[in-house]
């Protein structure tokens, strides 16, 4: 039986998708370099991010299990992590418009004895965009904390024309696996 059941990420959106499982669990927010590691796959090394975030906790608290979790955009093989102003979120919106792009989500779940890390992969079409509606979007400044400058979640569900895969590796956190993976640890 472990201790506690801890989210190694600040995201609110990871938050409210983990109050899903009605499991208690508490935050801590990993301060890692968040570099991918070039010389591994695309979903591997966001696999491997996710597994340094769980891992760094882990070590700090050993007895109980922490998942880890980071997320990407990918377009034309560019990885498009969170934009830093709003110039690069604008930037992103028009590269994503009217095309179809890649979302990966890395995950790191380490418990007691065992370990396991893996990702899940959505495409995520987007209708053709505006200018106005990229200002106005961005404008919001919600775009600013998530990767490719959107969230599915919020206002940046207009955008999307379809996806293939699953709608909570866009929001960040496949729950529906996570939930089945720490199941042995109830």
């Amino acid at each position: 039986m472990y201790k506690q059941l801890i989210l190694a990420s600040q995201s609110p959106r990871r938050r409210e998708l983990m109050a899903l499982c009605e499991i208690p669990f508490t935050i801590i927010n990993p301060q890692v370099d968040e570099t991918l590691n070039a010389e591994l796959p695309l979903g591997d090394a966001v696999a491997d991010l996710a597994y340094r975030k769980a891992h760094l906790v882990f070590q700090k608290h050993p007895d109980s299990v922490v998942i880890g979790a980071d997320t990407i955009v990918v377009i034309d093989d560019e990885v498009l992590g969170k934009p830093v102003e709003v110039p690069v979120a604008i930037e992103m919106l028009r590269k994503l418009s009217g095309r179809v792009h890649k979302v990966i989500t890395g995950v790191s779940i380490i418990g007691p004895g065992s370990e396991e890390k893996f990702f899940t992969e959505t495409d995520v079409e987007f209708f053709p965009l505006t200018e106005d509606q990229i200002k106005k979007y961005v404008d919001t400044k919600v775009c600013l904390d998530k990767a490719g400058a959107y969230g599915i979640q919020d206002k940046g569900a207009l955008f999307i024309k379809g996806i293939v895969g699953d709608y909570y590796t866009v929001m960040g956190l496949p729950i529906a696996r996570v939930y089945q993976s720490i199941q042995k640890y109830l």
